[in-house]
C-alpha cells in the first residue's frame, strides 16, 4: 500500500480530486490518500500567518500522521501524475530521512494564483513533493507541537536534517509547469503558479493534461 498525503485547500478542492484521479488510473498497486484538511488534524492548530495555501505547514505532519512508521509520499494538490506512482515509490532509500527534487531556479513570475506573491528563496519547492521515511529517527522531532512552533524557512529547507539525510529524486517527478520548459516525458506535472482550475491559468502550459484528468474524474473514462 502506497500511503499519500495530499495538500487540500477549499479554494481549489477540485485540484485534489483531479490529482487523485490521475494517480489512481495509472497505479500498479494499491494506494491510500489522506487529504490534509486542517479541521481533521486533531491537536494541530495552524497559527502561522504566512503561506499561499492551507497546507503550507501541515505537510510536515506526515510522519506523525502515520505514527512515525514506514514510508509515505506528500504531494501538493496542484499536480497531475503522468506515470505509475509505484515507480516513484520504488526510489525509497532507507539511509535518507526525506527524498525530493532539489530544484535550483529563479521564478519567472513575481505573482501566482489568487494574487499571492511568488518570491525566490533557498530550496524553493523542495517540500512540494516528498518521499518521507516516517520511521527515520531524525524525523521523530516532527510532532504537532514542534511544527506549530517553527518558521517556514526552517521547515521547507529541511533544516532539522543534515544535508546527507536529504536524498534526491529525478526532476521529472516534480516538473514545474511554466517555470521549466514543456516536457512531455515528465512523470509528475506541478502547476505551481496556478492550477488550471483558476481562470488565469486555464490555458497555461501543459494544461491539457489537467483538463483531461478532470474530465475523466467527472465523466469516467471512455472505452
Amino acid at each position: 500500500m502506497i500511503r499519500i498525503t495530499v495538500g487540500f485547500d477549499t479554494r481549489e478542492a477540485v485540484a485534489y480530486h483531479t490529482f487523485c484521479q490521475s494517480i489512481l488510473e495509472r497505479a500498479s498497486c494499491p494506494v491510500s490518500f489522506t487529504p490534509l484538511i486542517l479541521s481533521s488534524l486533531q491537536g494541530y492548530e495552524d497559527t502561522h500567518t504566512d503561506g499561499s495555501n492551507s497546507f503550507i505547514y501541515s505537510r510536515f505532519l506526515t510522519p506523525s500522521l502515520f505514527e512515525f512508521k514506514g514510508w509515505a509520499i506528500f504531494a501538493d494538490g496542484d499536480m497531475i501524475c503522468m506515470d505509475d506512482i509505484n515507480k516513484l515509490w520504488q526510489l525509497r532509500d532507507p539511509s535518507k530521512a526525506v527524498m525530493c527534487v532539489k530544484h535550483d531556479y529563479k521564478t519567472v513570475a513575481a505573482e501566482k494564483y489568487l494574487g499571492n506573491k511568488n518570491q525566490d528563496y533557498p530550496r524553493k519547492n523542495w517540500s512540494s513533493l516528498v518521499l518521507w521515511n516516517c520511521e527515520h529517527s531524525a524525523n521523530k522531532i516532527l510532532t504537532k507541537e514542534f511544527v506549530m512552533q517553527q518558521t517556514g524557512a526552517f521547515l521547507h529547507r529541511f533544516t532539522w536534517l543534515s544535508d546527507n539525510l536529504v536524498g534526491e529524486i529525478p526532476k521529472e517527478w516534480n516538473w514545474l509547469i511554466t517555470e521549466y520548459p514543456n516536457n512531455q516525458e515528465a512523470k509528475l506535472l506541478h502547476y505551481t503558479l496556478g492550477t488550471p482550475c483558476f481562470n488565469d491559468y486555464w490555458n497555461c502550459e501543459m494544461s491539457t493534461h489537467w483538463h483531461e484528468a478532470y474530465t475523466r474524474a467527472n465523466n469516467g473514462m471512455k472505452v
